[in-house]
């Protein structure tokens, strides 16, 4: 059986959609980002830490993955409240970002870690934009303060990668891996 390591709705989403049956177990992990801490080791650790939480039974397979945004060399997770959410956003805007997820797949004796990054090109947004979409609480439960498959789609412009990466699982990725491992 698969095991999905996250609460997140939108990756339950993204398997479903592919075809996927598994069951949802949330892990309990703390992702504070370490000192120093380069954004691509961020996601990957995390997600690492999430499938190793996981109690498999024989025939199992878990899969967790970590999703951030990067800008300037800056790491934007989940807003922590609305002024975080417009402040992440303000520096999105008019600009391109990058959005990395890391994913760890466990089947058998067999781990494997891995990572995606897709390049997404964000229109510029006015204060009274940024003000709305704060307002419809869409951001706060995602990392960079924003879902491209939600109201802030009207500001995307284009992305380099995966689509689905930028909601939180490159499914692709996922199930290339699911397939090598003989887990899917």
């Amino acid at each position: 059986m698969l095991i999905l390591a996250s609460q997140s709705p939108r990756r339950k989403e993204i398997l479903e959609r592919a075809g996927f049956v598994f069951t949802v177990q949330v892990p309990d992990v703390d992702e504070s980002v370490l000192d120093d801490e380069a954004p691509q080791s961020y996601v990957r650790r995390i997600a690492a830490r999430k499938a190793t939480t996981i109690q498999l039974a024989p025939g199992d397979c878990v899969l967790a993955a970590d999703t951030t945004v990067v800008v300037d060399n800056q790491t934007l997770g989940k807003p922590v409240d609305t002024v975080d959410a417009a402040r992440m956003l303000g520096l999105l805007q008019g600009r391109s970002h990058e959005v990395l997820t890391g994913i760890c797949i466990r089947f058998r004796n067999q781990i494997v870690v891995d990572g995606a990054v897709t390049l997404v090109h964000f229109d510029a947004m006015s204060d009274s934009d940024i003000a709305r979409y704060v307002a419809s609480g869409e951001p706060m439960d995602k990392a960079g303060a924003y879902g491209i498959q939600g109201l802030a789609s009207r500001y995307i412009t284009g992305i380099e990668g995966c689509y689905y990466n930028v909601m939180g699982l490159p499914v692709s990725l996922v199930a290339r891996h699911l397939q090598r491992l003989g887990a899917g």
